[in-house]
């Protein structure tokens, strides 16, 4: 299914969301995935948070989706990409998507501590940059929101949502 209509995206996310499970159930990571899907809407590169696994701070899905993309497609601008993912970006992996000229980033839960697509900050549309990012925010927010604050209560030993 091609990137970019209202239930492509959902479907995408929905993608995005299983990988965010994984990061949780395999590396006790928070829970965070991503998806990297081509212009023909042939999925690239997926990622989940990797950081305590591999002893890596850039270790985010994004860009662990976005390195595994580069390496299928031959190449380190994804142009024309879309990329999934649960969280609203950080500044790291906001600029990552400019460097790599991703097309598209469409996301689930905001992040008003770190959020860089809108939140906290706007680095995708910064007018500076030579590249600007399409930004969909808040796709299936209620299930990525809830997925990430029952993997911190749990963390807390409180009682889940």
């Amino acid at each position: 299914m091609p990137a970019g209509g209202r239930l492509a995206d959902e479907q995408w996310m929905r993608r995005a969301l299983a990988l965010a499970e994984r990061a949780e159930r395999e590396g006790h990571e928070v829970p965070v995935g991503a998806v990297v899907v081509a212009p023909d809407g042939t999925p690239v590169g997926e990622g989940w948070n990797r950081n305590i696994a591999e002893h890596d701070p850039s270790a985010h899905a994004e860009i662990v989706a976005m390195r595994e993309a580069g390496r299928r497609l031959g190449n380190h601008r994804l142009v024309g990409c879309t990329l999934y993912v649960t969280l609203e970006p950080c500044a790291m992996c906001a600029m990552a998507m400019i460097h790599a000229r991703i097309a598209r980033v469409v996301f689930g839960a905001f992040d008003a501590k770190t959020g860089a697509a809108g939140s906290v900050f706007d680095l995708l549309a910064d007018p500076r940059h030579n590249h600007r990012v399409e930004i969909r925010g808040g796709v299936l927010a209620e299930e990525a929101g809830r997925c990430l604050t029952n993997y911190f209560r749990r963390k807390r030993g409180k009682p889940l949502l």
